[in-house]
């Protein structure tokens, strides 16, 4: 099969969308509000799965139980528990512990090995997440479970986010239909760079477990590692997916570019959702960035953009300061050449072979006062390499936000 032979067709569902996979959100007392805040996706069927995990080395308890988890199982999962309100990192031996009953109670009531459940965790470091209080939740998650409940399950991971995030497609093959589905949550402190962000895919393809691990690879590095709210990476960022073969369609390592596809068709509507929901954020901003000697110094570069303290004001204010963006080009680390840079902001260029065109700053600003703004850059190396970002605007609601977070 090829991707040209294939219909994508975006349908309703989210995570428990694709056959033999169920879902559950409820309320177990993590978070003060009294809010959904545990999250459950069972898998009718043993699954192959993977994952991409965050590369800071504060790592939280759940994050090492799981890899652990991946290790023992061979990639294969049944069941995965998310908590918020609580992130259990830097939380000692006990939180090593309470990770590893949240996989033990997963495990026992999708009726699978400990092995064969991921955990996962988002909320404050350093406070211990109440054991009791988890454990009867997975219980009370398991009788809540359903095809339907992938809605609830997005809004039970939530912390800070204004939103849920969902999204699910159905992929129709000249070999039959499967479904991809999945939720995501981040809103603050977004820099996975892998990968406080989660994400869950699933799919009712039969895939083995060593090619959905390249697949999600290459997905995360497109969607999930190329976002950016405040450039922060946290001690909880994954990103899991899992695979059953409840829809007979089997996909091997020829398939490869149809899989990235199709995940991709859910992957990057969630990561763009966590930047448009990003904490105080009201534009959307995304960054493309072309002429550089390669792809990893176009995306160095963009980064770079992305996460710039003034340029993200200046584009809250509605400012072109093109000058903001060429600084950040010059100081990137990568290959730059000033005399064939270039700069434009939506439509409007503003800078290029060295020279401004500050008579076109009105048009700019108009394209910044609205809410999905587009900066396109030319490193000017005359190189092939590009790359797309997506962050937001910077606002004194970001502060207000993070200043309160813990009281």
């Amino acid at each position: 099969m090829t991707v040209a032979d294939i219909r994508f067709a975006a349908i309703e569902g989210s995570v428990s969308a694709p056959a033999g996979f169920r879902a559950a959100g409820v309320a177990c007392g993590i978070k003060k509000s009294n809010g959904l805040d545990l999250a459950l996706i069972v898998s009718d069927r043993l699954a192959s799965a993977a994952a991409v995990f965050t590369t800071n080395k504060a790592q939280a308890a759940p994050v090492l139980v799981s890899k652990a988890c991946l290790q023992v199982s061979g990639g294969r999962a049944r069941a995965i528990v998310i908590n918020s309100g609580c992130a259990n990192a830097c939380t000692g031996p006990e939180g090593m512990q309470t990770a590893e009953v949240m996989a033990d109670t997963a495990g026992r009531v999708a009726g699978a090995a400990a092995s064969e459940a991921l955990v996962a965790s988002t909320g404050v470091i350093g406070v211990a997440l109440d054991r009791e209080a988890i454990t009867r939740g997975i219980e009370a998650a398991f009788e809540e479970l359903s095809s339907e409940g992938g809605p609830a399950a997005a809004r039970a991971i939530m912390t800070t986010d204004p939103f849920p995030k969902e999204a699910a497609v159905e992929v129709t093959t000249p070999a039959g239909t499967f479904r991809v589905g999945g939720i995501a949550k981040g809103s603050g402190m977004i820099e996975p760079l892998m990968a406080t962000m989660l994400g869950v895919v699933t799919t009712d393809a039969q895939v083995a477990p060593a090619l959905l691990q390249r697949a999600l690879s290459v997905v995360t590095d497109v969607t999930f590692n190329a976002i950016s709210v405040d450039g922060e990476c946290s001690t909880n960022d994954c990103v899991f997916a899992l695979a059953n073969g409840a829809s007979g369609v089997v996909l091997g390592d020829r398939d490869l570019p149809l899989l990235v596809e199709a995940l991709t068709r859910v992957c990057e509507p969630l990561a763009i959702g966590i930047v448009r929901g990003g904490e105080g954020a009201t534009k959307l901003v995304t960054i493309e960035v072309r002429g550089g000697r390669t792809d990893a110094e176009a995306k160095q570069a963009a980064r770079a953009v992305a996460n710039s303290p003034l340029v993200k004001t200046a584009i809250h204010g509605a400012d072109p300061n093109w000058g903001r963006l060429v600084a950040v080009m010059g100081r990137a680390g990568v290959d730059f050449e000033l005399q064939r840079a270039r700069v434009r902001i939506g439509d409007v260029e503003l800078f290029a072979n060295g020279r401004p065109f500050d008579e076109r700053a009105a048009q700019a600003s108009k394209h910044l006062m609205g809410t999905d703004v587009f900066v396109r850059l030319d490193l000017g190396t005359g190189g092939d390499g590009s790359a797309r970002m997506w962050t937001c605007d910077l606002s004194a609601d970001y502060v207000k936000i993070n200043a309160e977070y813990r009281t």
